[in-house]
């Protein structure tokens, strides 16, 4: 018989700390919402000393969210647990989480300890989250560098003071599948009180193997997984939530382990995730990348249409995805409409829906075909977005062989109207340059990123850049069929992101990791 393999989602918390992926409050809440429809075990809804922002965000959806565990982060700190159990306070159930390092290379160069300190903090701060909650999660940061006789006296003292799940993370992505399954069977054999405790996992995908060193730390007798919609995390990312789940799914009877997640919000969860952070997906991403289940070759459609198993080990209906698609042009009306952003895991209020069929309609007379990445752009751009200190109103761009390139502008500002006239090495760096004026930001540009949305020379052009000012990274995404309209609105999406975290003031500290 199967046993059951927790889900232990850190997208608000590891995976916000991709760089350019912080999302406010109500954003977050919105996840965690959809996190919870997903049935997911554990939700970490983020690290409650690092900010106010972070502490607001984890007690409202301790306020607000039922169903899962509710966890919040916490250094071996006092003041960091007693922060978090105030923020978890509210949960139907709540969960502090602490950690510490335990290799050699952290105890030495990061926190200039001896092993037997780190013990004793270890338990200290178990003991100290357990005052306040009987649900105490400890990992052992870096185990997978661990001195193995040590790191099973830490488990087992961790026990002892306790803690109820035990993590044990790959935190740099080092580790290789056989050699993580060896190291949790090790565990299981040496440490005398290990079945008092629930064994996790959390794996980083530096070398692109998390989510195989997931599943072999499953079959090594781990009864948790800790991960992200989409991978998204720290560096590489985390272990891909959607990979693992489905391959439990798919391979049940060779892992004889399941999960209690509803795999059929997948595609809801990972394109909400997406427009939240702005971090796209590529195109060939397992389970819910865009041609995850496109069929291409001729020999491939043969077989398919004469049974869909011959090239298909699950269906797109078991994550989420129609398996027909409804083509939508500038004749369909609200109800075709509304169903359609139905099937793609949209439920929007009817403010929401009349901006977005606005929209929809003007991109329509444009466009001779509307697929299903249009509809996501739009609401993307017309739905999660924050509030618009900048808005676009009018854009015009002369460039050419002869012609220095020059833009004018006209934004609003706050309400107002501003316009602006500058030239730049090329269209999109004049409209840039033009934008830049009227803000006055002294924000640097890391990245810009132009991808079609979909084919033909009609096509939706999307733009991604990502700005940094301060202490803060963010990412802006516009779409349209002129791709210089495209790039203003996603250098103005992401400067209205910087707007509002500097006007809340927030106050970040270094957010440390697994």
């Amino acid at each position: 018989m199967s046993r059951s393999i927790k889900i232990f989602d850190t997208t608000l918390r590891d995976g916000e700390q991709s760089p350019g992926c912080s999302m406010n409050i109500d954003e977050k809440l919105m996840v965690a919402r959809q996190l919870a429809r997903m049935k997911v075990d554990i939700i970490e809804a983020g690290f409650p000393i690092a900010s106010e922002g972070d502490f607001e965000a984890v007690k409202r959806i301790a306020q607000e969210v039922r169903g899962p565990v509710i966890c919040g982060l916490a250094r071996t700190m006092d003041k960091d647990i007693d922060r978090a159990a105030e923020a978890i306070k509210p949960a139907e159930r709540g969960r502090i989480h602490t950690f510490l390092a335990t290799s050699d290379i952290h105890l030495k160069f990061k926190l200039k300890k001896d092993r037997n300190q780190v013990l004793d903090m270890a338990v200290a701060a178990i003991k100290r989250a357990r005052n306040y909650t009987d649900d105490v999660e400890f990992s052992a940061e870096d185990a997978t560098r661990s001195d193995i006789d040590y790191l099973c006296k830490v488990v087992e003292a961790a026990i002892s003071a306790g803690a109820t799940t035990i993590n044990i993370p790959d935190t740099v992505g080092y580790a290789i599948p056989q050699e993580y399954a060896e190291r949790i069977k090790n565990l299981f054999d040496r440490v005398p009180n290990i079945g008092k405790a629930v064994i996790s996992v959390h794996c980083h995908n530096d070398l692109g193997l998390a989510v195989s060193n997931s599943l072999a730390a499953a079959l090594s007798g781990a009864g948790q997984i800790e991960c992200t919609i989409n991978g998204i995390g720290e560096r590489a990312g985390n272990a891909a939530m959607e990979e693992v789940v489905m391959a439990l799914r798919t391979r049940e009877p060779y892992f004889e382990a399941r999960t209690d997640i509803v795999t059929e919000e997948i595609m809801a969860a990972s394109r909400l995730v997406r427009n939240v952070t702005g971090m796209t997906v590529q195109a060939n991403k397992a389970i819910v990348g865009a041609n995850a289940f496109a069929h291409e070759s001729g020999i491939h459609q043969d077989g398919f249409l004469k049974e869909k198993s011959t090239y298909e080990i699950m269906t797109p209906e078991s994550v989420g995805l129609a398996e027909s698609s409804l083509v939508l042009g500038k004749h369909s009306g609200r109800h075709a409409f509304r169903d359609r952003l139905k099937e793609l895991g949209y439920s929007l209020g009817e403010e929401d829906l009349n901006k977005t069929f606005e929209r929809f309609k003007r991109l329509a007379d444009q466009k001779k075909d509307i697929f299903d990445e249009d509809l996501e752009a739009l609401v993307a751009e017309e739905v999660f977005r924050i509030p618009q200190v900048y808005e676009l109103k009018k854009l015009f761009v002369r460039s050419g062989t002869d012609t220095k390139p020059q833009a004018d502008i006209v934004m609003a500002v706050n309400g107002a109207e501003a316009e602006k006239s500058s030239g730049g090495d090329g269209p999109v760096d004049a409209a840039f340059r033009t934008i830049a004026e009227v803000v006055k930001t002294k924000s640097r540009m890391l990245a810009y990123e132009v991808k079609a949305i979909t084919g033909g020379t009609d096509a939706q052009g999307e733009v991604v850049v990502r700005l940094r000012e301060d202490n803060f990274t963010v990412m802006g995404q516009g779409s349209d069929t002129d791709i210089i309209v495209a790039s203003a609105k996603a250098y103005i999406n992401a400067l209205n992101k910087l707007a509002y975290l500097k006007k809340r003031g927030e106050k970040t500290v270094e957010k440390m990791c697994e």
